[in-house]
């Protein structure tokens, strides 16, 4: 039986590895391939990086002497510790949740850096309270609602959890595009 999967996974595995990277590498293409766009490079990452050079590129005032892509990388890789890496348990308290946010070694830090950081932006709206403690092995971040008797408010944030909360504002990608421009985090 075992030889059996290997037979048929060694011609899978084997055409793998005959497509690796090397320095001069050309990838074919053809004419009609030049006119379509593929919109996914694979990986979320890489595509939100790819993105933001693609932005940089066509901006002529781009101070190049600044980029910095690699404080971009670094902060992606936060994110995706804190929304793979982290374990979050949740629990209701009027007018909204709490969150216990916890990991081990850079998603403990993710998850400390991260909360902070839109802990601050969503005090800013107004359309939330937030505060962050730090616990052992993470943070306990509480979120109430700006109106904590609006029953559909403290649902909606309930709902969205501790992972939703962080999409709140649409601020991502502005703020990608400053951290590559060298503006920080």
């Amino acid at each position: 039986m075992m030889l059996a999967i290997a037979g048929l996974l060694a011609p899978t595995f084997l055409g793998a590895q005959e497509h690796e990277h090397r320095p001069g590498m050309v990838h074919p293409s053809s004419t009609a391939d030049s006119a379509v766009r593929i919109e996914s490079p694979g990986q979320a990452a890489y595509g939100a990086i790819a993105e933001i050079v693609r932005v940089l590129e066509k901006d002529p005032a781009t101070d190049w002497s600044k980029v910095n892509l690699e404080a971009l990388r670094q902060h992606l890789i936060d994110m995706h510790e804190v929304t793979i890496g982290a374990v979050v348990s949740q629990e209701n308290v009027p007018g909204g949740a709490r969150f216990t946010v916890e990991g081990e070694g850079r998603a403990r830090d993710a998850v400390r850096r991260m909360s902070r950081a839109h802990a601050e932006m969503l005090n800013q709206t107004g359309e939330a309270r937030v505060t962050v403690e730090e616990a052992p092995s993470g943070v306990r971040l509480t979120i109430l609602a700006a109106d904590a008797g609006d029953a559909r408010a403290v649902a909606r944030l309930r709902g969205l959890g501790f992972i939703g909360m962080l999409t709140l504002g649409e601020h991502h990608g502005p703020h990608h595009l400053a951290m590559a421009r060298g503006a920080g985090h």
